[in-house]
Protein backbone atom coordinates (compact mmCIF):
# COMPACT_ATOMS: atom_id res chain seq x y z
CA UNK A 1 0.00 0.00 0.00
CA UNK A 2 1.14 3.82 -0.37
CA UNK A 3 0.84 6.22 2.09
CA UNK A 4 1.24 9.52 0.94
CA UNK A 5 3.54 11.58 3.51
CA UNK A 6 3.02 15.59 2.25
CA UNK A 7 5.95 17.66 3.35
CA UNK A 8 4.96 21.15 5.27
CA UNK A 9 7.16 23.66 3.87
CA UNK A 10 8.84 26.31 5.99
CA UNK A 11 9.00 29.07 3.87
CA UNK A 12 6.11 30.85 5.31
CA UNK A 13 4.35 34.06 3.44
CA UNK A 14 3.13 36.29 6.13
CA UNK A 15 -0.19 38.26 5.63
CA UNK A 16 -1.78 36.45 2.55
CA UNK A 17 -4.11 33.55 2.46
CA UNK A 18 -1.84 31.49 -0.55
CA UNK A 19 0.72 32.64 -3.02
CA UNK A 20 1.17 32.28 -6.67
CA UNK A 21 5.03 31.70 -7.92
CA UNK A 22 5.90 31.83 -11.63
CA UNK A 23 7.18 28.59 -12.69
CA UNK A 24 10.46 29.61 -12.17
CA UNK A 25 9.52 31.23 -8.82
CA UNK A 26 10.99 34.20 -9.84
CA UNK A 27 7.99 36.16 -8.41
CA UNK A 28 5.31 36.33 -6.08
CA UNK A 29 1.96 37.82 -6.56
CA UNK A 30 -0.41 37.81 -3.75
CA UNK A 31 -3.65 35.51 -4.58
CA UNK A 32 -6.67 36.10 -2.47
CA UNK A 33 -9.24 33.23 -1.71
CA UNK A 34 -12.73 33.48 -0.79
CA UNK A 35 -13.56 32.26 2.61
CA UNK A 36 -13.32 28.57 3.09
CA UNK A 37 -11.44 28.22 -0.21
CA UNK A 38 -7.88 27.88 1.12
CA UNK A 39 -6.48 24.30 0.80
CA UNK A 40 -4.64 23.13 3.87
CA UNK A 41 -0.82 23.65 3.85
CA UNK A 42 -0.71 20.04 5.18
CA UNK A 43 -3.23 16.96 4.31
CA UNK A 44 -2.93 13.02 4.34
CA UNK A 45 -4.25 11.08 1.14
CA UNK A 46 -5.80 7.71 1.37
CA UNK A 47 -3.20 4.86 0.96
CA UNK A 48 -3.66 3.06 -2.82
CA UNK A 49 -1.97 0.23 -4.37
CA UNK A 50 1.46 0.25 -5.84
CA UNK A 51 3.33 -1.70 -8.16
CA UNK A 52 7.18 -1.33 -6.69
CA UNK A 53 8.27 -3.02 -4.06
CA UNK A 54 6.77 -2.94 -0.39
CA UNK A 55 7.33 0.13 1.82
CA UNK A 56 8.98 0.23 5.33
CA UNK A 57 6.41 1.77 7.84
CA UNK A 58 6.44 5.35 7.05
CA UNK A 59 7.07 8.18 9.61
CA UNK A 60 4.37 10.31 10.65
CA UNK A 61 5.43 13.73 12.01
CA UNK A 62 5.56 16.09 9.42
CA UNK A 63 8.89 17.75 8.27
CA UNK A 64 10.57 20.30 10.35
CA UNK A 65 12.71 23.56 9.23
CA UNK A 66 16.38 22.89 9.94
CA UNK A 67 17.26 21.98 13.17
CA UNK A 68 19.52 23.19 15.53
CA UNK A 69 22.29 21.79 16.50
CA UNK A 70 24.35 18.80 15.45
CA UNK A 71 22.11 15.85 14.54
CA UNK A 72 23.27 11.78 15.47
CA UNK A 73 22.03 9.46 13.30
CA UNK A 74 21.90 5.68 13.85
CA UNK A 75 23.34 3.30 11.70
CA UNK A 76 23.78 -0.83 12.17
CA UNK A 77 27.28 -1.28 14.14
CA UNK A 78 27.34 2.52 15.84
CA UNK A 79 25.91 6.50 16.12
CA UNK A 80 27.25 8.65 14.05
CA UNK A 81 27.46 12.59 14.34
CA UNK A 82 26.58 14.59 11.55
CA UNK A 83 28.23 17.64 11.18
CA UNK A 84 26.01 20.96 11.34
CA UNK A 85 26.70 22.28 8.91
CA UNK A 86 27.45 19.23 7.38
CA UNK A 87 28.90 20.67 4.20
CA UNK A 88 30.96 23.81 2.73
CA UNK A 89 30.37 25.45 -0.54
CA UNK A 90 32.77 26.71 -2.36
CA UNK A 91 32.65 28.47 -5.84
CA UNK A 92 34.30 27.17 -8.84
CA UNK A 93 33.10 28.39 -11.88
CA UNK A 94 30.53 31.01 -13.16
CA UNK A 95 28.25 30.27 -16.29
CA UNK A 96 25.26 32.54 -18.53
CA UNK A 97 21.77 31.00 -17.09
CA UNK A 98 23.14 27.93 -16.59
CA UNK A 99 20.30 24.61 -16.67
CA UNK A 100 22.18 21.50 -16.21
CA UNK A 101 25.33 19.22 -16.26
CA UNK A 102 27.41 16.22 -16.28
CA UNK A 103 30.26 14.90 -15.43
CA UNK A 104 32.68 13.18 -17.79
CA UNK A 105 34.20 9.75 -16.93
CA UNK A 106 37.80 12.24 -16.42
CA UNK A 107 36.29 14.34 -14.25
CA UNK A 108 35.70 17.36 -15.88
CA UNK A 109 32.08 19.11 -16.21
CA UNK A 110 29.68 19.55 -19.23
CA UNK A 111 27.06 22.42 -18.25
CA UNK A 112 24.26 23.72 -20.47
CA UNK A 113 23.53 27.39 -21.12
CA UNK A 114 20.04 28.14 -21.58
CA UNK A 115 20.93 30.18 -24.90
CA UNK A 116 22.40 27.38 -26.80
CA UNK A 117 25.88 27.06 -25.30
CA UNK A 118 27.51 23.76 -24.12
CA UNK A 119 30.48 24.28 -22.05
CA UNK A 120 33.20 22.35 -20.68
CA UNK A 121 34.51 22.94 -17.31
CA UNK A 122 37.80 21.79 -15.59
CA UNK A 123 36.51 21.46 -11.89
CA UNK A 124 40.60 20.94 -10.51
CA UNK A 125 41.08 24.53 -12.45
CA UNK A 126 38.07 26.19 -13.01
CA UNK A 127 39.08 27.17 -16.56
CA UNK A 128 35.34 26.99 -18.71
CA UNK A 129 35.78 25.99 -22.79
CA UNK A 130 33.49 25.59 -25.15
CA UNK A 131 31.39 22.23 -27.17
CA UNK A 132 30.08 23.56 -30.44
CA UNK A 133 28.03 21.35 -32.32
CA UNK A 134 24.98 21.83 -30.56
CA UNK A 135 21.41 22.32 -32.87
CA UNK A 136 20.03 25.81 -33.05
CA UNK A 137 17.43 26.09 -29.98
CA UNK A 138 14.12 28.49 -29.28
CA UNK A 139 15.72 30.61 -26.30
CA UNK A 140 13.35 32.33 -24.53
CA UNK A 141 10.65 32.43 -21.34
CA UNK A 142 11.65 28.58 -19.58
CA UNK A 143 12.41 27.91 -23.29
CA UNK A 144 15.63 27.30 -24.12
CA UNK A 145 19.05 24.63 -23.88
CA UNK A 146 17.77 22.10 -21.48
CA UNK A 147 19.09 18.98 -19.94
CA UNK A 148 22.69 16.52 -21.21
CA UNK A 149 23.85 13.04 -19.86
CA UNK A 150 26.10 10.70 -20.96
CA UNK A 151 25.28 7.12 -22.50
CA UNK A 152 25.92 4.15 -20.13
CA UNK A 153 28.50 3.43 -21.91
CA UNK A 154 29.77 6.28 -22.64
CA UNK A 155 33.52 5.13 -22.86
CA UNK A 156 32.51 2.98 -25.71
CA UNK A 157 30.22 4.96 -27.74
CA UNK A 158 31.00 8.68 -26.97
CA UNK A 159 27.11 9.06 -27.15
CA UNK A 160 26.56 12.75 -25.53
CA UNK A 161 22.11 13.42 -24.98
CA UNK A 162 21.05 16.58 -24.69
CA UNK A 163 17.42 18.42 -24.45
CA UNK A 164 16.04 21.67 -26.14
CA UNK A 165 13.70 23.97 -27.11
CA UNK A 166 12.94 23.30 -30.74
CA UNK A 167 11.09 25.90 -33.44
CA UNK A 168 8.12 24.82 -34.97
CA UNK A 169 6.05 26.83 -37.63
CA UNK A 170 3.94 29.85 -36.95
CA UNK A 171 5.49 30.27 -33.75
CA UNK A 172 4.99 26.92 -31.75
CA UNK A 173 7.87 25.33 -29.59
CA UNK A 174 8.13 21.77 -28.24
CA UNK A 175 11.21 19.70 -26.83
CA UNK A 176 13.93 17.78 -28.30
CA UNK A 177 16.10 15.05 -27.94
CA UNK A 178 19.08 14.47 -29.45
CA UNK A 179 22.49 12.57 -29.29
CA UNK A 180 25.81 13.61 -30.78
CA UNK A 181 29.08 12.12 -30.61
CA UNK A 182 31.54 14.04 -28.23
CA UNK A 183 34.98 15.03 -29.80
CA UNK A 184 37.35 16.44 -27.43
CA UNK A 185 40.14 18.93 -28.39
CA UNK A 186 43.96 17.80 -27.83
CA UNK A 187 43.88 21.36 -25.62
CA UNK A 188 41.43 19.79 -22.94
CA UNK A 189 39.95 22.88 -23.15
CA UNK A 190 36.89 22.26 -25.74
CA UNK A 191 35.60 20.46 -28.03
CA UNK A 192 32.65 19.52 -31.14
CA UNK A 193 29.64 17.44 -30.99
CA UNK A 194 29.69 15.13 -33.91
CA UNK A 195 26.84 13.30 -36.00
CA UNK A 196 24.10 14.31 -34.47
CA UNK A 197 20.34 12.78 -34.77
CA UNK A 198 17.34 13.74 -33.16
CA UNK A 199 16.08 11.03 -31.34
CA UNK A 200 12.28 12.19 -29.93
CA UNK A 201 10.09 15.31 -30.22
CA UNK A 202 7.40 16.72 -28.16
CA UNK A 203 4.32 16.31 -30.06
CA UNK A 204 2.27 18.56 -30.93
CA UNK A 205 3.97 21.52 -30.92
CA UNK A 206 1.77 24.64 -29.25
CA UNK A 207 2.19 28.43 -28.55
CA UNK A 208 3.91 29.60 -25.38
CA UNK A 209 7.21 29.51 -23.36
CA UNK A 210 6.33 27.61 -20.62
CA UNK A 211 6.76 23.99 -19.06
CA UNK A 212 8.77 22.03 -21.35
CA UNK A 213 10.44 19.86 -18.96
CA UNK A 214 12.85 17.73 -21.12
CA UNK A 215 14.95 16.18 -17.92
CA UNK A 216 16.47 12.59 -19.10
CA UNK A 217 17.83 10.31 -17.25
CA UNK A 218 19.04 6.62 -17.78
CA UNK A 219 17.93 3.50 -15.99
CA UNK A 220 19.91 0.29 -15.01
CA UNK A 221 18.00 -1.48 -18.18
CA UNK A 222 19.64 0.78 -20.87
CA UNK A 223 16.47 2.66 -21.21
CA UNK A 224 15.89 6.54 -22.18
CA UNK A 225 13.65 8.20 -19.72
CA UNK A 226 12.40 11.80 -20.61
CA UNK A 227 10.58 14.21 -18.82
CA UNK A 228 7.95 15.91 -21.38
CA UNK A 229 6.05 18.72 -19.29
CA UNK A 230 2.45 19.27 -20.51
CA UNK A 231 3.75 23.20 -21.91
CA UNK A 232 0.82 25.25 -19.99
CA UNK A 233 -2.11 23.38 -22.07
CA UNK A 234 -3.08 21.65 -19.04
CA UNK A 235 -5.73 19.12 -20.27
CA UNK A 236 -3.10 17.11 -23.42
CA UNK A 237 -1.45 15.46 -19.98
CA UNK A 238 -4.76 13.20 -20.47
CA UNK A 239 -4.58 12.78 -23.77
CA UNK A 240 -2.00 9.64 -24.78
CA UNK A 241 -2.43 11.18 -28.64
CA UNK A 242 -0.53 13.78 -26.83
CA UNK A 243 3.03 13.96 -25.43
CA UNK A 244 2.66 16.46 -23.23
CA UNK A 245 2.54 15.94 -19.65
CA UNK A 246 4.12 12.39 -20.48
CA UNK A 247 7.01 10.48 -18.95
CA UNK A 248 8.58 8.68 -21.73
CA UNK A 249 10.50 5.74 -21.82
CA UNK A 250 12.57 5.02 -25.37
CA UNK A 251 15.44 2.62 -26.47
CA UNK A 252 19.09 4.56 -26.52
CA UNK A 253 18.60 4.88 -30.04
CA UNK A 254 14.96 6.22 -29.86
CA UNK A 255 12.87 3.67 -30.75
CA UNK A 256 9.54 2.32 -28.55
CA UNK A 257 10.81 -0.36 -26.04
CA UNK A 258 7.97 -3.26 -26.65
CA UNK A 259 6.82 -3.59 -22.75
CA UNK A 260 6.09 0.23 -22.50
CA UNK A 261 2.23 0.30 -21.33
CA UNK A 262 0.60 1.31 -24.16
CA UNK A 263 2.94 0.26 -27.04
CA UNK A 264 0.00 -2.02 -28.57
CA UNK A 265 -1.81 1.12 -29.58
CA UNK A 266 1.38 2.12 -31.31
CA UNK A 267 2.18 6.30 -32.19
CA UNK A 268 2.90 8.45 -29.37
CA UNK A 269 0.71 6.52 -26.94
CA UNK A 270 4.07 3.81 -27.04
CA UNK A 271 6.28 5.97 -25.86
CA UNK A 272 4.32 6.63 -22.84
CA UNK A 273 5.09 5.11 -19.54
CA UNK A 274 3.18 7.36 -16.97
CA UNK A 275 0.52 10.36 -17.71
CA UNK A 276 -1.10 13.19 -15.69
CA UNK A 277 2.03 15.36 -15.04
CA UNK A 278 2.19 19.04 -14.92
CA UNK A 279 6.02 20.67 -14.94
CA UNK A 280 8.69 17.89 -14.43
CA UNK A 281 11.91 18.95 -13.80
CA UNK A 282 13.87 16.44 -11.91
CA UNK A 283 14.04 13.01 -12.18
CA UNK A 284 16.52 10.19 -10.42
CA UNK A 285 16.56 6.63 -9.66
CA UNK A 286 17.34 5.59 -6.10
CA UNK A 287 19.47 2.05 -4.89
CA UNK A 288 16.17 -0.33 -5.71
CA UNK A 289 15.41 0.72 -9.22
CA UNK A 290 12.88 3.08 -8.14
CA UNK A 291 11.96 5.50 -10.37
CA UNK A 292 11.53 9.67 -9.05
CA UNK A 293 10.45 12.67 -10.30
CA UNK A 294 9.29 16.18 -9.03
CA UNK A 295 7.14 18.58 -10.92
CA UNK A 296 5.86 21.93 -9.97
CA UNK A 297 2.29 22.57 -9.02
CA UNK A 298 0.10 25.75 -9.94
CA UNK A 299 -0.14 27.86 -7.11
CA UNK A 300 0.57 25.48 -4.53
CA UNK A 301 1.27 21.62 -4.81
CA UNK A 302 4.42 21.14 -6.31
CA UNK A 303 5.30 17.43 -6.12
CA UNK A 304 7.32 14.39 -5.36
CA UNK A 305 6.24 11.47 -7.38
CA UNK A 306 6.76 7.87 -7.46
CA UNK A 307 6.69 6.46 -11.21
CA UNK A 308 4.58 3.21 -11.86
CA UNK A 309 4.31 1.82 -14.92
CA UNK A 310 1.09 2.59 -16.53
CA UNK A 311 -0.11 5.41 -13.91
CA UNK A 312 -2.50 8.42 -14.03
CA UNK A 313 -0.95 11.26 -11.78
CA UNK A 314 -3.76 13.37 -12.17
CA UNK A 315 -3.18 16.64 -13.76
CA UNK A 316 -4.93 19.03 -14.26
CA UNK A 317 -8.11 17.45 -12.83
CA UNK A 318 -6.50 17.18 -9.52
CA UNK A 319 -3.58 18.89 -7.58
CA UNK A 320 -2.84 19.78 -4.21
CA UNK A 321 -2.82 23.47 -5.64
CA UNK A 322 -5.19 25.95 -7.46
CA UNK A 323 -5.00 27.92 -10.12
CA UNK A 324 -3.33 31.08 -10.36
CA UNK A 325 -6.45 32.66 -10.62
CA UNK A 326 -7.33 31.78 -7.25
CA UNK A 327 -9.91 29.00 -8.82
CA UNK A 328 -10.10 25.58 -6.39
CA UNK A 329 -8.90 22.33 -8.17
CA UNK A 330 -10.03 19.38 -6.53
CA UNK A 331 -7.17 17.86 -4.02
CA UNK A 332 -5.84 14.15 -4.70
CA UNK A 333 -8.04 12.58 -1.98
CA UNK A 334 -11.15 13.34 -4.17
CA UNK A 335 -10.00 11.35 -6.93
CA UNK A 336 -8.37 8.12 -5.55
CA UNK A 337 -8.09 6.73 -9.06
CA UNK A 338 -5.50 8.69 -9.74
CA UNK A 339 -1.65 8.74 -8.41
CA UNK A 340 -1.36 10.69 -5.47
CA UNK A 341 2.38 12.28 -5.08
CA UNK A 342 4.58 10.72 -2.32
CA UNK A 343 5.43 14.08 -0.99
CA UNK A 344 3.99 17.69 -1.41
CA UNK A 345 4.57 21.34 -1.04
CA UNK A 346 2.56 24.34 -0.07
CA UNK A 347 3.67 27.20 -0.11
CA UNK A 348 6.07 26.00 -2.91
CA UNK A 349 9.90 25.46 -3.51
CA UNK A 350 9.98 25.49 -6.95
CA UNK A 351 11.79 22.39 -7.76
CA UNK A 352 14.52 22.12 -9.72
CA UNK A 353 17.39 19.03 -10.09
CA UNK A 354 17.09 16.19 -8.77
CA UNK A 355 19.92 13.73 -7.28
CA UNK A 356 19.81 10.67 -4.91
CA UNK A 357 22.92 10.65 -3.10
CA UNK A 358 25.43 7.69 -3.44
CA UNK A 359 28.76 8.77 -2.67
CA UNK A 360 31.13 8.18 0.17
CA UNK A 361 32.35 11.71 0.86
CA UNK A 362 28.55 12.27 2.37
CA UNK A 363 28.02 8.51 4.03
CA UNK A 364 25.24 10.26 6.50
CA UNK A 365 23.62 11.13 3.50
CA UNK A 366 23.65 7.68 0.84
CA UNK A 367 20.56 7.16 -0.04
CA UNK A 368 19.21 10.30 0.41
CA UNK A 369 17.57 12.64 -2.04
CA UNK A 370 18.61 16.81 -2.84
CA UNK A 371 16.35 18.91 -4.70
CA UNK A 372 17.36 22.39 -6.00
CA UNK A 373 14.72 25.14 -4.63
CA UNK A 374 14.20 28.30 -7.29
CA UNK A 375 11.19 30.34 -5.36
CA UNK A 376 12.78 28.47 -2.10
CA UNK A 377 16.47 29.39 -2.91
CA UNK A 378 17.56 26.19 -0.57
CA UNK A 379 18.88 22.35 -1.19
CA UNK A 380 15.74 20.82 -0.21
CA UNK A 381 16.57 17.24 1.60
CA UNK A 382 14.92 14.07 1.15
CA UNK A 383 14.29 10.92 3.37
CA UNK A 384 13.14 7.88 1.59
CA UNK A 385 11.85 4.78 3.60
CA UNK A 386 11.03 2.31 0.97
CA UNK A 387 8.44 4.07 -0.95
CA UNK A 388 7.68 6.81 0.95
CA UNK A 389 9.12 10.48 1.11
CA UNK A 390 9.59 13.37 2.82
CA UNK A 391 11.65 16.55 3.47
CA UNK A 392 14.29 16.31 6.82
CA UNK A 393 16.08 19.49 6.46
CA UNK A 394 16.38 22.46 4.22
CA UNK A 395 20.19 24.34 3.76
CA UNK A 396 19.43 28.48 2.53
CA UNK A 397 21.92 28.83 -0.03
CA UNK A 398 20.85 32.73 -0.46
CA UNK A 399 20.45 31.99 -4.86
CA UNK A 400 18.17 30.00 -6.62
CA UNK A 401 19.60 26.58 -7.42
CA UNK A 402 19.00 25.81 -10.74
CA UNK A 403 20.84 21.94 -10.88
CA UNK A 404 21.80 19.25 -8.17
CA UNK A 405 24.27 16.77 -9.48
CA UNK A 406 27.05 14.47 -7.51
CA UNK A 407 30.21 14.24 -9.18
CA UNK A 408 32.65 11.48 -9.33
CA UNK A 409 34.31 12.80 -6.25
CA UNK A 410 31.51 11.66 -3.50
CA UNK A 411 30.89 15.96 -3.43
CA UNK A 412 27.72 17.39 -4.05
CA UNK A 413 27.99 20.25 -7.08
CA UNK A 414 25.03 22.80 -7.71
CA UNK A 415 24.24 25.99 -10.20
CA UNK A 416 23.34 28.84 -9.33
CA UNK A 417 20.32 29.83 -11.41
CA UNK A 418 20.35 33.08 -14.00
CA UNK A 419 23.05 35.08 -14.98
CA UNK A 420 26.22 34.99 -13.56
CA UNK A 421 25.38 31.43 -12.01
CA UNK A 422 28.01 29.97 -10.09
CA UNK A 423 29.11 26.54 -9.93
CA UNK A 424 29.37 25.15 -6.35
CA UNK A 425 31.33 22.35 -4.67
CA UNK A 426 29.79 21.33 -1.64
CA UNK A 427 32.66 19.17 0.69
CA UNK A 428 31.99 17.76 4.18
CA UNK A 429 32.29 20.20 7.15
CA UNK A 430 35.58 18.60 8.70
CA UNK A 431 35.44 21.16 11.68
Amino acid sequence: MKAVLPVLCCLLLAGCESAKVDEDGAEVVLVRKAAGAQKPALAVNPPRDVLAPPAATPATAPSAAVAEGPRVMAGLSRARQVPDPPFTSTPVATFNEPWAMTFLPDGRLLVTEKSGKLRLANVATGQVGEVIGVPAVSYGGQGGFGDVVLHPRFNETRWVYISYAEAGSNGTRGAAVARAQLVLDASGNGGSLSNLQVLWRQLPKVSGSNHFGHRMAFGSDGKLWITSSERDQQMPAQDLQSSLGKMIRLNDDGSVPADNPFAAQGGIAAQVWSLGHRNLLGIAFDASGRLWTHEMGPAGGDELNLIERGANYGWPVVSNGDHYNGTPIPDHPTRPEFNAPEAWWTPVIAPAGFVIYSGNQFPWFRGQGFIGGLASQALIQIEFNGNQAREVRRYPMGRRIREVEQGPDGNLWLLEDGGSGRLLKLTPNRS
